[in-house]
């Protein structure tokens, strides 16, 4: 089947190795795979992908064709949104299937409990190899058996397997590369990278090609087990990273800016405001450079599992934890609820089992979980499965909205397909950098009316108090329904005032 799924809102279309000596051991111990078990998982991740800048989304000049030849052989995902726009809730919320309040984990320093339940565990104990390599915010050092993976290469690990593996960096005092990332430091053009300068390695040498290296030989010594690997690449996570090779892949002159509204200029984060349009145009050219870079990384792992046999055995999932705003809104940042920093990639592919359809129906980061455990014949997570469309059907009862929330502001967001409803409480000073002239402004309520203002520019809430109040209860049941709290809400509260007691950060370490 080759098609599309759903009736919601879409977007247009163009078509390790083992690190321990120990669990090498093990693994040596276990029988060839038979081939009526259970698929292989393989997870591929990125870190501030947005949806919009990838060729099968409809943007001609991202250069993805790694991913939009996954997304054709597979289900993708039109109106996927995450449930937090930060890194460290919204992983472990993909992990867990729990919204980022139901976690304990809701701002980007908070670790996930080690009793949580999540869905290496779950594969875990049904004697799966599990396996995860890369950017995973678990915010504590890597070591075996960490939240269900065997081998456990974060962070801190694939960081010192790197420079032990390529080595000091080259002599390139000819080429003009970016100086070391100071986020905050330095002024934004230079740790937005602005300039569109490459990090001083070459392309074998470079973090993520070594990543990808790694992860093809843990597939190479697995391809007789069942494994579940992760694959966390850090791009295009700012400064943006890329090859010296790769430096005039995209001209800063092709982007076009942004337009600011007259709403935006109290929001928009002090750090931003100095920003040229030059600049902004070279951030964007950058930006677009380390999507290339990951989808060239992500391509030598398919190409890996291709070359192995093992496509038609395995499950492959692509996804990131969030979007990214390019100049919308005068951001270049995520941690806010416009659609650019909430909607994100998601693609299912499994020859055989999965159709080749674009589904357009809303669906969240927890569902994620759920849906790879029915993939592989289990359950154990909350969430809703989306199987049905993997199998080119629509579940009994599609999303017709998507919840998020970023409660280091306070905020959370509900969207529908006509609205887009923010609720801020304006009482927490934010200590993420992204301050603005006024860091306590009390309540904020926007709804925009998405069908006449698709960009979000123009706050209608004034003149729906009727929507405002409708999209406000929904809120605030999908909070009493998840929050671990909900039971200690105090009596006789005002919608308004209950919905802020829950935007609270509670996190738990």
């Amino acid at each position: 089947m080759d098609g599309q799924v759903g009736s919601g809102p879409g977007c247009p279309e163009i078509v390790s190795r083992r690190a321990f000596l120990g669990a090498a051991g093990a693994s040596l111990a276990r029988p060839a795979r038979a081939r009526d078990r259970k698929p292989n998982l393989l997870f591929l991740i990125a870190d501030d992908h947005a949806a919009y800048v990838i060729g099968y989304d409809g943007n001609a000049r991202a250069q993805t064709p790694n991913l939009d030849r996954l997304a054709a052989e597979g289900t993708r995902f039109a109106s996927h949104h995450c449930n937090s726009p930060v890194c460290t809730p919204s992983r472990q919320c993909i992990l867990t299937g729990l919204l980022p309040h139901a976690t304990g984990v809701t701002r980007l320093a908070t670790p996930l409990r080690d009793e949580s339940q999540t869905l290496a565990k779950v594969l875990k104990s049904e004697a799966f190899s599990t396996a995860v390599m890369g950017k995973m915010h678990f915010n504590q050092p890597g070591k075996p058996g960490l939240h269900g993976f065997d081998l456990a290469w974060t962070e801190d690990i694939v960081q010192r397997r790197w420079m032990q593996a390529v080595g000091p960096a080259p002599n390139l005092a000819h080429l003009r590369t970016k100086p070391a990332w100071k986020p905050f430091n330095d002024p934004a053009r230079v740790w937005l990278n602005s300039e569109k300068l490459p990090f001083p390695r070459h392309v074998e040498q470079m973090k993520s090609t070594w990543l990808a290296s790694e992860a093809c030989k843990y597939l190479e010594e697995h391809k007789d087990d069942r494994f579940a690997l992760w694959v966390s690449f850090q791009e295009p996570h700012s400064p943006y990273d890329f090859p010296v090779e790769w430096s005039e892949r995209y001209k800063a002159t092709d982007f076009p800016v942004p337009r600011v509204g007259p709403q935006d200029d109290g929001q928009i984060p002090l750090i931003f405001r100095d920003l040229t349009a030059q600049e902004k145009q070279g951030i964007a050219a950058a930006y677009y450079t380390s999507v290339s870079f990951l989808d060239y990384n992500v391509g030598v792992v398919l190409n890996k599992l291709r070359e192995l046999k093992l496509e038609e055995d395995t499950l492959v999932v692509y996804m990131a934890d969030h979007g990214y705003c390019l100049g919308q809104h005068g951001r270049f940042e995520k941690h806010c609820g416009y659609d650019p920093a909430l909607r994100v990639p998601l693609i299912f592919r499994m020859p055989g089992r999965t159709a080749k359809s674009r589904v357009t129906d809303f669906t969240e980061s927890v569902d994620v979980a759920a849906t790879i455990l029915d993939m592989l014949g289990m359950g154990g997570l909350p969430g809703q499965s989306l199987r049905p469309y993997l199998e080119g059907k629509r579940p009994a009862k599609a999303r017709t909205s998507i919840f998020s929330e970023y409660l280091e502001n306070e905020e959370a967001y509900i969207r529908t397909a006509d609205w887009k409803f923010i609720h801020g409480s304006g009482k927490r000073e934010r200590t993420d950098g992204y301050k603005t002239d006024n860091p306590t402004p009390g309540r904020t309520v926007q709804l925009f009316d998405l069908k006449k203002d698709p960009g979000e520019f123009d706050n209608v809430a004034a003149k729906h108090p009727a929507v405002v109040a409708a999209m406000r209860k929904q809120m605030l049941e999908r909070f009493r329904s998840t929050h671990p709290e909900a039971m200690q809400e105090p009596e006789g509260l005002q919608p308004a005032d209950a919905v802020e007691w829950y935007l609270r950060p509670r996190d738990i370490s």
